[in-house]
């Protein structure tokens, strides 16, 4: 992201923020779970090598991130079906060797927006257990009580209008106020829809 506080236009008020590959590098955490995973097997059945199954994550994830991967790891390893939930599990509640680094553009423009008194928001896909957990084990340097979290879950309980209306009615802003960092096409229309400023961070 190569975005500086400078960017903006001084009418902004609430800067909301999709988290995963915004904020930080979701392969961080994706990664860190997977070394976690293929120490599980190799503690469970010595016949697999956790290095190599580390390797192989590694290199399909560069190929296709995250989709497909413990099928591949199935194919590659055969391991049972049963693991999966381990997995799932891990990627709900696993305990990371390191924390999660924010981006260093993403840090300081955060730190810009809290210095300038404006509001900070973190719009967070809907799998909420693995998003909470993301964001517990991130480096917020201190700037933790500043951010707001919402999730897609909870946008798509209601209507996005009736969502949308509750937000500033409750933080107090008008549309022009409002300006979405991100790169899904769901919060490009989403933004478009509600008629606020959306900046693409994949341009």
């Amino acid at each position: 992201m190569n975005l500086k506080y400078s960017d903006f236009d001084d009418q902004f008020n609430a800067f909301v923020f999709e988290l995963n590959d915004v904020l930080f590098p979701v392969k961080d955490y994706d990664l860190q779970v997977y070394y976690l995973f293929a120490n599980f097997l190799e503690y469970l059945k010595p016949q697999f090598n956790a290095a190599e199954i580390i390797k192989f994550v590694k290199r399909q994830y560069d190929i296709s991130g995250n989709t497909g991967m413990f099928e591949a790891l199935q194919l590659a390893f055969n391991i049972d079906d049963s693991y999966q939930q381990n997995l799932i599990r891990l990627f709900n509640n696993a305990q990371l060797p390191l924390k999660l680094l924010l981006y260093k553009e993403a840090l300081t423009l955060l730190q810009e927006i809290i210095i300038n008194r404006k509001q900070v928001f973190i719009l967070a896909p809907d799998n909420v257990k693995k998003e909470l957990n993301k964001i517990k084990q991130t480096e917020w340097h201190g700037m933790d009580p500043f951010l707001k979290l919402y999730f897609d879950e909870e946008i798509g309980v209601f209507p996005i209008e009736v969502m949308f209306r509750y937000f500033k009615n409750t933080h107090k802003l008008k549309n022009n106020e409002i300006v979405m960092v991100g790169k899904t096409s769901k919060n490009i229309f989403l933004a478009k829809l509600l008629g606020i400023k959306f900046i693409n961070v994949m341009q």
